[in-house]
Parts: C-alpha cells; sequence; structure tokens
C-alpha cells in the first residue's frame, strides 16, 4: 500500500465503522475494525447498474466509502480497508485471488483481491471485507490447520496439498499459491506475491462490463448483521439469514420502500431504484 490517508480522513473512516481510534496495530484492533467494516460498509455493486467508474484509485475508493458513504466490491472495499489499516500504522501487502466457480473452475486472473496484514507482534492475517458471505473476522495466515469463525470452519492450506482435507477439484498451481478453504469447500485460491492496485485494473474492468460476470448479471447489496447473521436486497427481494443459516425472503413493494432499505439498512442514498442493465436477473 501507500503512505495510507490522511488523519481527517481516517478519522471520519473510523467514525463510519463507529470505533475510536486504536493506540497500537494489534491483532484484537484488527479483528474488530474487520467486523465492524463487514456489519457497516456493504457489499454492493450499484456502481455497475448505475453507470458509475470504478476507478482503483485509493483516494477515490476511500472517498467512495467515507464521503459518499456507500460500499462496493472487493477491489473497492479491501483497496479502501487496506488505505484505512495502513494509516493506522499495519503493514499491508495486496494480493490477487482467483475464485473457484462451478466444477472447481478457477476465475479470471486478478478475479479478488485480499490483504496480507502485519500486527504489531509481528503476526500476519488474511484480512477480506470485500467477498460477501465470507470470515468474520481475520484469519490466521501461517496457519495450516482449521481456523474456527462465526461463519463457519476455514482453512488456508497450500494449494493441491493431500492434507489440505477439501472436496472438489484443484487445477495445477504455483508452490507458493495458497487455497482459502470454506467448511472442505476451496474458495479461491490466493497468490502470495505483493500486487499494486492498479494491477487489478483489468479484472475490475471485466467485472463490470462482461456479460460473463455475475456483477453485470444480478444486483446485490449485503453486510453482516449485529447478531452475526446478513441481510442481503438483491434487485428487489429481500434476504434475512440467521446466525444459523436459515433464511427468509420476500418480494419488496414500492420504489419507496426499496429506496427505504437501501437508506435505513445499507446507508445508501439514491433517487432512483437501482436495476439490472442489459437485460440481466436479479437473482
Amino acid at each position: 500500500m501507500t503512505d495510507g490517508i490522511d488523519t481527517a480522513t481516517t478519522d471520519a473512516y473510523l467514525r463510519r465503522l463507529g470505533v475510536e481510534r486504536p493506540a497500537r496495530p494489534t491483532p484484537d484492533a484488527l479483528r474488530e475494525l474487520h467486523l465492524r467494516h463487514l456489519r457497516t460498509v456493504p457489499f454492493e455493486n450499484l456502481s455497475v447498474h448505475l453507470g458509475e467508474e470504478v476507478v482503483l484509485d485509493e483516494k477515490r475508493l476511500v472517498d467512495k466509502v467515507v464521503g459518499a458513504g456507500r460500499g462496493g466490491f472487493c477491489y473497492e472495499l479491501n483497496g479502501a480497508f487496506g488505505a484505512l489499516l495502513t494509516a493506522l500504522g499495519y503493514d499491508v501487502t495486496l494480493l490477487a485471488a482467483r475464485v473457484y466457480g462451478e466444477g472447481g473452475r478457477l476465475g479470471i486472473p486478478y478475479d479478488h483481491l485480499a490483504l496480507r496484514v502485519r500486527t504489531d507482534d509481528g503476526g500476519d492475517w488474511l484480512a477480506d471485507v470485500g467477498f460477501g458471505s465470507h470470515f468474520h473476522l481475520p484469519l490466521a495466515f501461517g496457519e495450516r490447520g482449521d481456523q474456527r469463525d462465526p461463519a463457519g470452519v476455514f482453512r488456508v492450506a497450500e494449494s493441491g496439498s493431500d492434507t489440505a482435507g477439501v472436496r472438489g477439484g484443484y487445477q495445477a498451481a504455483d508452490a507458493a499459491d495458497l487455497d482459502v478453504v470454506r467448511e472442505g469447500r476451496p474458495v479461491y485460491r490466493l497468490e502470495t506475491r505483493p500486487r499494486a492496485l492498479a494491477d487489478f485494473t483489468a479484472g475490475a474492468w471485466w467485472h463490470r462490463t462482461s456479460p460473463h460476470s455475475h456483477f453485470t448479471r444480478s444486483l446485490v447489496c449485503s453486510r453482516v448483521t449485529e447478531d452475526g447473521g446478513r441481510i442481503t436486497l438483491s434487485g428487489r427481494r429481500l434476504t434475512l439469514t440467521a446466525p444459523d443459516g436459515t433464511r427468509r425472503e420476500r418480494e419488496t413493494g414500492s420504489d419507496a420502500e426499496v429506496l427505504g432499505i437501501y437508506r435505513d439498512e445499507f446507508g445508501i442514498t439514491t433517487d432512483a431504484v437501482p436495476a439490472v442493465r442489459g437485460g440481466g436477473t436479479d437473482g
């Protein structure tokens, strides 16, 4: 990351998250920041359907989260969060990942952006506030056993390792690659080579424009709730997921109701109800 953001912007970011400035870049402070980010800043792809640019510039990303009160998808959320952590004294490295799809196939290069964060005790952590439904607390980067999280059991495994304990096929991997696994299934393959924010430009463009990208074919706005569940608005479908995984879904009614949910549940104010562009679906 760069030298981070200025003091006033850092303080405004922390106010949005509802946390005090940590005295030191400790693991406990990182866990609190990570969870508060997931509860406060939604994972959303409204920009794709509102015709807004997605510019991978640190200041632009932070302005979107802090100034505009918006969320974003992985490049935006982890890009902004990485800038905040850097300003708070953490050592942050951007990492590229490819997401597992159907049949164990990996997505495009630079499919996803995640963060490796070093704390003041020398520990390394995998932070990721930009994947939607995922771990709530950072994972120990060097731990290869199961790691229990409010969202399930996760593992950071050497790619293709016989000891990974996962189901599903693997594709050939670089020796340094890691697989992030949830409940026995690989979620994404993580490279360990440091990257710059600009490296993800092509991936962000593809996700914003390709008819094969799920972001162009659906609308989503989602965050973790205070009880550890999740609230998600997909087009006009509102889904409440309890901590035990049970779901309640309903179709919303008027435009005013939809706009009220964006405002009251996600802190997003918009004049018009976002709709999928180009004939996609809201599912």
